[in-house]
């Protein structure tokens, strides 16, 4: 009798088994985690893309022509807190002074080689064609989401512009 049997789950629904090996139980719950950021990024208004869509944002190679509102952007920007802050670093860098930063550049963060080596400059039109898809942008890099809708881009790079 399977453990499943026992509990009367069935046999129809796999246990997932990571076994004694802690460090297969810490992957496993990290990827939990991981999903249930996504899910979170998602409902703000991001979308998971595993894959560059390199037409798609060279379609899309100038700042969005919409007017960015930072109040907006403020509300919006708590669903890049899952992974940012403005001043202190996280699961990504922090924030504070982004705009007319170079890409790569905050010493105390540990970036991708990719991003480090990009050349960039967070200007509105960079930070834009960042949101639309960031691995178009920089193959290799960390930051694993995009913002679809340019009104919300725009709210957001508005909001950041401010935080000087």
């Amino acid at each position: 009798m399977t453990h499943h049997e026992k509990s009367g789950l069935g046999a129809s629904r796999p246990r997932i088994s990571t076994g004694h090996n802690p460090l297969r139980r810490d992957t496993a719950i990290n990827g939990l985690i991981a999903c249930a950021v996504a899910a979170a990024l998602f409902a703000a208004g991001a979308s998971f893309t595993p894959g560059a869509a390199l037409a798609q944002t060279a379609a899309a190679t100038t700042a969005s022509p919409v007017k960015g509102d930072p109040l907006r952007g403020k509300i919006l920007y708590q669903g890049c807190e899952s992974c940012h802050s403005i001043d202190d670093n996280d699961v990504g860098p922090k924030h504070r002074g982004v705009v007319g930063r170079r890409a790569g550049s905050i010493a105390d963060y540990a970036y991708s080689p990719a991003l480090k080596n990009s050349g960039l400059t967070w200007d509105e039109a960079t930070l834009d064609r960042w949101l639309i898809n960031p691995s178009a942008l920089v193959p290799g890099t960390k930051m694993f989401f995009r913002i679809d809708d340019p009104q919300k881009r725009a709210d957001i790079i508005a909001y950041l512009k401010e935080q000087k």
